[in-house]
């Protein structure tokens, strides 16, 4: 499951249809209308919000709200909690939002080579409009691994002589008996 921290204008078709379908699954979860993902790392935000359902309500309504734009028919009726005032937003620490746009930008090189490079054009990446984007890390429950440092050579370690030591030889094997009737 990835409920995109960033603003659903930047995703592909596939990333938005994804979002939608998974942030469908989230609001099912909070709202207790299902026995697995309960404890999803990308559910703590929502969990955290002084209402869960509302704030996972407004999250859907700003990926509908793209797809509306692109031409989609996102149905709004499988919203639970449509939301009709403004829901407190959520703080985005702006290490998490950099890592999910590196995330994207990496899916999107490969998977549509024309979004990611919209995206290239556009400079910094935006927020959806639920979070505000305060200073931080990336977020604690974030368990994508981070982009791998390029590997560093290590320098060469200098050899060390070892002690020779002879090898015990093994045991010899005892002699069989002579088998029967052999003469």
């Amino acid at each position: 499951m990835r409920l995109w921290s960033l603003h659903p204008g930047l995703l592909d078709r596939q990333g938005l249809t994804a979002c939608w379908r998974e942030a469908l699954l989230a609001q099912a979860v909070l709202g207790g209308g299902t026995r697995g993902y309960t404890a999803h790392p990308q559910l703590v935000r929502f969990r955290e919000h002084a209402d869960p359902l509302a704030a996972v309500g407004a999250y859907l309504a700003g990926v509908r709200e793209e797809a509306l734009r692109r031409g989609y028919r996102f149905d709004a009726t499988r919203i639970v909690r449509m939301p009709g005032t403004p829901v407190a937003r959520i703080p985005l620490p702006s290490g998490q939002l950099e890592f999910e746009w590196r995330h994207l930008q990496d899916k999107l090189a490969a998977r549509a080579p024309e979004v990611h490079a919209r995206n290239r054009r556009h400079g910094a990446p935006r927020a959806h409009p639920l979070f505000v984007v305060v200073p931080g890390p990336v977020a604690a429950w974030e368990r994508a691994a981070p982009p791998a440092e390029p590997a560093r050579p290590e320098p060469p370690r200098p050899e060390s002589p070892r002690p020779e030591s002879p090898r015990p030889e093994p045991p010899a094997r005892p002699e069989s008996p002579p088998a029967r009737g052999a003469a």
